[in-house]
């Protein structure tokens, strides 16, 4: 199955060619990513449409795949953190998460067989209440670059951060579902080509 992956996030190119082989990425520019002030669920769903508007459609792919992920504000369900800019950014992200619990939710869509399917999902995870030198240790790492909310559990944060409920896969980039439909049309190319 050919896969095209319309993102620059390396983990989720990590992700599909773990689970998949070779896959194809390229990064997409020009994406509007600001969002109104709304339930978390509804602004990455919105983010996630754009992306798939920007993708150019390419017939020697069986699959297209955009994504987003974005971590709720543990204290405003819609208020997003988005990826920090800055290591102040990302301490004062790290900081507000620190000993908390909070929601992170992702949107997937896949193009197949001439339409697109959608699926939206959250987990909660847990953070510790590490010390300041972890803190330090996590910014200085500069694991926080690109990640929304400032961490990557399945990077630096891992010995912090727990999963509380949902899938893993929501927390890194990819809706469970969506990895489930890929499996699938993984099997169904398969048969229609032998």
């Amino acid at each position: 199955m050919r896969i095209l992956l319309a993102s620059g996030s390396q983990r989720r190119g990590e992700i599909l060619r773990h689970r998949f082989g070779r896959i194809d990425q390229v990064a997409l520019t020009d994406v509007d990513e600001t969002v109104p002030r709304a339930p978390i669920s509804e602004q990455v769903k919105q983010v996630t449409s754009r992306k798939a508007q920007a993708v150019s459609l390419d017939d020697s792919y069986d699959v297209t795949v955009v994504a987003d992920t974005l971590v709720e504000d543990p204290d405003d369900e819609q208020q997003a953190l988005g990826k920090p800019s800055s290591r102040e950014q990302a301490t004062a992200m790290l900081l507000r998460l620190r000993g908390r619990r909070h929601r992170v939710w992702s949107a997937t869509m896949v193009f197949a067989r001439g339409e697109w399917y959608s699926s939206i999902e959250n987990a909660i995870v847990e953070i510790g209440d590490f010390s300041d030198d972890a803190l330090i240790e996590l910014i200085e790492s500069e694991s926080w670059i690109g990640k929304a909310g400032g961490y990557d559990m399945a990077g630096a944060m891992g010995q912090y951060a727990q999963l509380v409920e949902g899938s893993e896969s929501t927390v890194l980039g990819f809706t469970q579902s969506s990895l489930e439909l890929l499996e699938d049309l993984q099997s169904l190319f398969s048969i229609s080509r032998s």
